[in-house]
């Protein structure tokens, strides 16, 4: 008895360039159950190219996936489950799952157990909001001292993210990335996928912060400064943006360098944050104007290395 196709054979079609014939396998082993097909078309629907982008389709997907048996499916079932992205939010269901997948999985434990010594409502929100110390009314820039213990801190060291890389721009010309002029730090971003609800928790404790909603940031983007790195003079506000950036967090998640300030230099601020410290200032007027004087800068590290993580703030829900 002939054995019929499988995922091999529908990558050595992609492989050859038969992108339809591929496409059409990979939807006739999913509608087998096929969990390998079922985390291919996630992925081809969360990214885009052989089939229009779609987050909505691709966490179906995913969903399926995992069902199915695949493991990095179900595990991105979980966090999206948590954070509400492209479909429902079901908080108390999410921590159902994690708590299974840290039956056997030792990196979900850990994320378990931090998540369990948090204060959190029922729905996944900080029980009690830190307050801030107001640095400046105009523009207005407010410090929170301590707002994320040193082992919440730690967990975006020990957290599977991509490997760090010179800080990019696109150019507007080409559409092709080049590196970013005025900034030489590196960065790594904690994309939706992998947003757990341990990151998506600390994005509520953010948003509470700021007074805004979890869905209107951007993901988080871990940046690392070594001795002379630097990001020059610039303000984060979006010339021309429909979804402007209204709001700047920056969690400081190390203290054992020197230099690195954050430095405003239109009114005289240097702010060097400890361990935990989140910086919050707002990059635009009430009327939706630039606010001319949040332009900052990351002076040069002088010796150790910094490491903060940025999330930008949108005027409205963000899915980018």
């Amino acid at each position: 008895m002939q054995a019929g196709p499988t995922l091999l054979d529908a990558f050595s079609l992609l492989n050859a360039g038969q992108e339809e014939e591929a496409l059409g396998l990979f939807r006739r082993l999913a509608s087998c159950n096929d969990a390998g097909a079922l985390a291919t078309l996630a992925q081809l629907h969360w990214s885009g190219g052989l089939v229009p982008k779609s987050f909505e389709l691709g966490r179906q997907y995913y969903q399926l996936a995992g069902d199915a048996g695949h493991v990095a499916s179900a595990i991105y079932a979980t966090n999206l489950l948590a954070s509400g992205l492209a479909g429902p939010r079901d908080w108390p269901a999410a921590m159902e799952r994690l708590r299974y997948e840290a039956r056997t999985d030792p990196v979900r434990a850990h994320t378990l157990a931090i998540l369990s010594q948090m204060a959190l409502t029922p729905d996944g929100d900080p029980a009690v909001v830190p307050q801030g110390e107001v640095l400046s009314e105009s523009p207005y820039i407010v410090l929170f001292r301590g707002a994320f213990a040193p082992a919440e801190c730690a967990y975006f060291f020990e957290v599977d993210k991509p490997e760090f890389k010179r800080a990019n721009v696109i150019d507007e010309q080409s559409g092709t990335e080049r590196p970013d002029p005025i900034r030489t730090s590196e960065e790594s971003g904690i994309h939706w996928l992998i947003e757990d609800p341990l990151l998506h928790a600390f994005n509520r404790r953010l948003a509470a912060m700021s007074a805004t909603q979890a869905n209107q940031g951007e993901p988080l983007q871990i940046l690392r400064y070594r001795p002379g790195q630097q990001y020059r003079s610039h303000v984060d506000y979006l010339t021309g943006a429909s979804n402007q950036r209204i709001k700047t967090a920056l969690l400081y998640l190390n203290r054992n360098y020197s230099g690195g300030e954050t430095a405003f230099p239109l009114i005289g601020l240097k702010v060097k944050g400890g361990t935990g410290d989140v910086l919050l200032f707002h990059n635009a007027l009430p009327d939706g104007r630039v606010d001319k004087a949040s332009e900052h800068a990351g002076m040069p590290v002088l010796e150790g290395e910094k490491f903060i993580a940025t999330r930008w703030i949108r005027a409205r829900e963000h899915l980018g």
